[in-house]
């Protein structure tokens, strides 16, 4: 089967199938969605090798644990939330392993040339790892939300809180994350 412009419906079908215990379809489904799974982790790790890494978590992931996707939203936003969390796994693991550098202390970024959300995704990350440490509730709607454009109601069904909470607290981790963002914290 040519896993290539599924449609979400025929995604999804994949899905249910592959969680009947197909294992063809398992692996059409893996292959199909590999390209968007890359694309997720990518917008977390910049460097390819490590998103590549966190790639083939996600996959792992992914066919481990598909059972747990209920079908009441897209399979692609169940993976996009899996793809994610294998990101900031691997990200951490990465963090974990690196050896400190004695170097001169980095200037702040131009705002002129820099993101508004963050002088560099390590900032995004280092500012999510905080706010998981202290407020994890936070993080998962805010990173769906504002890094990864998923709609309020998708993620709402994705959570599994009403959309008036996931709005809340979306709007919440905004305000304890812009200190973290800006270098106040």
């Amino acid at each position: 089967m040519s896993t290539e412009g599924l449609t979400a419906d025929e995604i999804d079908d994949l899905a249910r199938r592959a969680q009947s215990g197909d294992r063809d379809a398992l692996e059409d489904l893996l292959a199909a969605v590999q390209p968007r799974a890359l694309r997720v982790c990518r917008g977390v790790l910049p460097h390819l090798a490590d998103a590549e890494d966190a790639c083939q978590e996600a996959l792992i992931n992914i066919a481990g644990k598909i059972g747990s996707w209920g079908g009441q939203s897209r399979f692609t936003t169940w993976m996009h939330v899996v793809a994610v969390n294998a990101a900031r796994s691997t990200y951490r693991r990465l963090k974990n392993q690196a050896v400190p550098v004695e170097t001169a202390p980095l200037e702040r970024p131009d705002p002129r040339t820099t993101s508004v959300i963050a002088g560099t995704r390590l900032d995004l990350l280092e500012a999510m790892e905080t706010l998981e440490r202290d407020h994890p509730k936070y993080v998962e709607p805010l990173m769906l939300r504002d890094v990864y454009g998923l709609p309020y109601d998708e993620i709402a069904t994705l959570v599994g809180v009403p959309l008036g909470t996931i709005k809340a607290q979306i709007h919440h981790g905004r305000k304890l994350a812009r200190p973290l963002l800006r270098g106040d914290a």
